[in-house]
């Protein structure tokens, strides 16, 4: 099938379809009436010889084509979208663009404040879509890279794509206030020895620190895994576990629980926090826009 016989109107009409799972609403969606939508469902059951959508009892239910259909029809929106929204010049006042950036809790704790704040002055109509860090998304960097304005996430794990770095960082332990095996400090022997609450916990661990650890010889005793980084210091406080957490995100949740901070008892590897994107967007007005705001926000975050 050639594209130029296709009529692409179809990949907005399925992209519809597929996340709402009702020809009704996703002809509101898209500003087309109920009978146009369910011909443009007809064709694309012609195209695909598949139902797509299947009625069951009063609603619908994708076919096993369909759910395959629905990350691909959604990166190919995205990358049509802009294509057809690129513009030679960019002014952040004026603008109504959507950025979307995929990052950690972390991140957005220790920028998110001062990213919305400039925003709010500089770029008032100006919308972001956040996106939350994952392994699958991490493990298949460029897919993900085409299909968003950029991830932030430190140095480390990504080496194949350009990048502006915005702020640094280091990692701590923290554990309970008045844990009974740390009264005189930490040691590495502690770190052996002790139970602990670690974050995505694999060969592309966010947490580079840890990922040292095993490079020292050091094999964690890891009771609890969890997907983002704040919840860390709660899953830690009152219990005889230890965690990794850097350092700004731990003194932003100081005092929200009964938790002490301990510097790392080995060199570990400082955080470099770096916003990392597709050359494709290299010369994009409004994307290098975004980059100089990231790093204007992250040289504010460091003189905090």
């Amino acid at each position: 099938m050639r594209l130029e016989s296709l009529d692409l109107n179809l990949l907005i009409t399925l992209h519809a379809l597929l996340e709402e799972r009702n020809v009704t609403r996703a002809g509101q969606r898209i500003g087309l009436s109920q009978p146009a939508t369910s011909a443009a469902l007809s064709r694309l059951r012609r195209h695909f010889d598949d139902e797509l959508l299947l009625r069951v009892g009063n609603g619908f239910e994708l076919t096993p084509l369909a759910a395959s259909l629905i990350d691909a029809t959604a990166l190919a929106v995205n990358v049509v979208d802009r294509v057809f929204s690129a513009r030679p010049d960019f002014d952040p006042a004026t603008s109504d663009r959507e950025f979307t950036l995929i990052s950690s809790d972390y991140v957005l704790t220790v920028l998110g404040g001062e990213l919305m704040r400039t925003l709010d002055r500089e770029a008032p109509r100006v919308r972001l879509r956040l996106l939350q860090i994952n392994v699958p998304r991490v493990d298949d960097i460029d897919t993900t890279l085409r299909s968003v304005d950029g991830l932030l996430m430190p140095h480390g794990f990504i080496s194949t794509h350009p990048a502006v770095d915005v702020y640094t960082d280091r990692w701590v332990i923290i554990a309970d206030r008045d844990h009974p095996d740390l009264r005189d400090g930490i040691t590495m022997d502690h770190l052996r020895e002790l139970p602990w609450a670690v974050t995505f916990r694999g060969p592309t661990a966010i947490a580079s620190a840890a990922r040292q650890l095993n490079m020292l010889g050091v094999e964690p005793q890891v009771e609890i895994v969890v997907e983002n980084f704040q919840s860390l210091p709660f899953l830690v406080a009152g219990t005889r576990r230890i965690c990794l957490l850097q350092e700004r995100l731990a003194l932003r949740l100081a005092g929200l629980e009964d938790f002490q901070i301990l510097p790392c008892p080995y060199e570990a590897v400082p955080v470099i926090e770096a916003f990392w994107y597709h050359a494709v967007h290299q010369a994009d007005a409004g994307h290098r826009w975004l980059r100089e705001v990231l790093v204007e926000v992250g040289k504010k975050v460091e003189r905090q």
